[in-house]
């Protein structure tokens, strides 16, 4: 009898002790690799999430396997439902971002709602997928439970009310899910959630860094002295990485043949590169030429182009397919000195949040007002629908086999899901620039066209953009298309030897401004000293070492990146990385065999002066 009561206490404990078992050979499976190489001290604090997962899911098990009783019903759906949310999401979050959801991606996308539902929504199959495997196997350890374990009355009384004490502790009890991550899925997930209730309580009133409403001083009245007269039109698009682009013409350009076709004798930019890629960073840095590291204060005190072009008597124009309620997002553009201004809501009162208006309805916005504007003008249109969940046109989508589930089997048919979406907006920023070139101002008018940032398929084990700064989310289309007559002969020459040179978009506010002669004005002395870039219609441009961030004052991130770039050398890494990632991007495109740390000394010194230190570590 002793034996046989002996082999059930420890038939009992296995079955009690395999969901965190499960639960440690899925974090096995998934980060195997990044679990060996943690440093020392951390493998206390993974033992200790260990422990705390065992507690929280043997306890709700042992609940739900009592013999009789309604509190059994309750601990198994908690079981199952609990299980499957933090399994299942965590499982669909690494397939991303090949991290853990944490508390810093959980008030991210809680300042997010509608936009992280939207995503969800549009990837719901990926998602469901992700979350089907913990459900099943949830549900087979209740009914494993209520055969194997048969909780006795008193046990299972006492289980029962532990099981607040026991929620509550994974909630709020502190773990490592920053940099290292080292506690397990589940221990992060329900300390993400636990904060996210403390801020929704006002316990913790941690809030996503977003833009605010700009508050830049008053410009004196300022003469423009261009070298010859002139307009500037500035294309902005989202998250269009370079390989995608043709920068200058080519005979074929398959996922951009409209743009490539409308502006035969463009200039590109071949090696542009933006200094983050999060699209409200990027918004700062194009129009205030700053450093996207600058400040929040600065960030949101400096002049913008449309300040400058307006205390200079041109007129200002600001057309955007973007939802200006995303992120309020809207703050920061709603005090610009434009004629015209509009958002998505404005061409659209139904865009969605994440897509905005629809592309084409921003270009007929467009041309119905720009022909309005009197010259000289800076004007800016803002296209939209590259962005995450993409918008396609079906009947003309050339790219296949195209899928829009994010699942990492179906990586390639997503990617040819965004190529579509490319290609649809192309036609219609094609559309603008052929309209503009059949216009009597078109003799006098440069066009200036380029990306926020880019966007990643996994080349680095993440998807999307934000989560870091390599290339394929910083390197960017670029190019700039001036009529004869619109450039001075140095100007043109300066321009073009720029053309496969390193250059950042801390550049284009200095080119712009140049090209409505405002460049090097006296009374502009310190506010241009602030700017970090030089004009590319000059010849030495700066070659200094300029910051890559994804956390900045005018905007938040979800997880540490950042680095520092001089010239073709590049530093960066994330919070998860063990140090930083040294690259020559001329001699490895891809970023893919890093460099020992010595070829980047100077700008690792310089990366800790600026960041205080590796992300997630400072």
């Amino acid at each position: 009898m002793r034996e046989l009561g002996r082999r059930r206490t420890q038939r009992v404990v296995l079955v009690l002790a395999l969901p965190a078992l499960l639960v440690v050979l899925t974090d096995v499976a998934m980060r195997g690799g990044r679990l060996l190489d943690l440093p020392f001290r951390y493998f206390g604090s993974y033992g200790v999430a260990v422990v705390e997962s065992a507690v929280l899911w043997g306890t709700l098990l042992a609940c739900a396997s009592a013999r009789r009783g309604w509190f059994r019903w309750v601990a198994a759906g908690l079981f199952v439902v609990l299980a499957t949310a933090a399994v299942g999401c965590q499982l669909y979050f690494h397939d991303q971002y090949a991290t853990y959801l944490n508390l810093d991606a959980t008030l991210f996308g809680a300042s997010m709602g509608d936009s992280l539902a939207g995503q969800l929504t549009a990837d719901g199959r990926h998602f469901l997928m992700s979350s089907l495997p913990p459900l099943v196997v949830s549900i087979l350890l209740v009914w494993l439970g209520r055969r194997l374990v048969r909780t006795r009355r008193t046990t299972a009384s006492w289980a029962a009310m532990a099981v607040p004490v026991v929620v509550a502790g994974v909630l709020f009890i502190p773990c490592s899910y920053r940099s290292i991550q080292g506690s397990t899925p589940d221990v992060i997930y329900f300390h993400a959630i636990g904060g996210l209730l403390k801020r929704a309580s006002g316990v913790d009133e941690a809030e996503h860094v977003r833009p605010k409403r700009r508050t830049p001083p008053k410009l004196v009245p300022l003469a423009a002295k261009p070298a010859v007269p002139r307009n500037v039109l500035f294309v902005l698009t989202e998250a269009i990485r370079a390989d995608l682009s043709c920068p200058a013409h080519q005979a074929r350009c398959p996922v951009m043949p409209f743009t490539n076709e409308a502006a035969p004798n463009r200039m590109g930019l071949f090696e542009l590169r933006s200094m983050a890629s999060a699209t409200a960073i990027e918004l700062a840095v194009l129009w205030t030429g700053l450093a996207p590291d600058a400040g929040r204060e600065p960030l949101h005190q400096a002049p913008s182009l449309f300040d400058y072009a307006h205390a200079a008597g041109w007129e200002t124009a600001y057309w955007s397919s973007h939802h200006q309620l995303f992120a309020n997002t809207w703050l920061y553009v709603q005090d610009l000195p434009c004629r015209f201004l509009a958002g998505a809501t404005t061409i659209d009162p139904t865009a969605d949040v994440d897509l905005g208006a629809d592309d084409e309805l921003l270009t007929e916005r467009v041309k119905a007002e720009l022909v309005q504007l009197r010259e000289p003008f800076f004007a800016m249109a803002h296209y939209a629908n590259t962005h995450v969940p993409y918008l396609i046109d079906e009947r003309d989508a050339p790219f296949e086999p195209y899928l829009e589930s994010k699942a990492p089997a179906d990586n390639e048919a997503y990617r040819n899901y965004y190529k579509n979406a490319v290609y649809r907006q192309d036609r219609t920023v094609g559309d603008l620039v052929r309209f503009v070139r059949r216009l009597p101002l078109s003799e006098r008018t440069i066009i200036i066209y380029t990306s926020d940032h880019g966007e990643q398929f996994r080349e680095h084990d993440q998807l999307g953009h934000t989560g870091s700064v390599f290339d394929v989310e910083i390197h960017v289309p670029g190019w700039i298309d001036a009529p004869p007559g619109t450039l001075s002969d140095p100007e043109r020459a300066a321009l073009q030897s720029y053309a496969r040179a390193p250059t950042f978009h801390t550049d284009l506010a200095p080119t712009m401004l140049d090209m409505m002669g405002l460049w090097q004005l006296a009374e502009l002395a310190d506010h241009q000293g602030a700017m970090v870039g030089g004009s590319l219609l000059r010849p030495g441009r700066p070659d200094q070492v300029l910051s890559l961030t994804n956390c900045s004052g005018v905007w938040g991130c979800a997880f540490e990146n950042w680095g520092v770039m001089q010239g073709w050398r590049k530093l960066h890494a994330r919070e998860w990385d063990r140090d930083w990632l040294c690259y020559d991007v001329q001699q490895d495109r891809q970023e893919q065999n890093p460099l020992p740390l010595e070829s980047c000394a100077d700008l690792v010194d310089e990366a800790v002066r600026r960041f205080k230190g590796l992300p997630g570590r400072h």
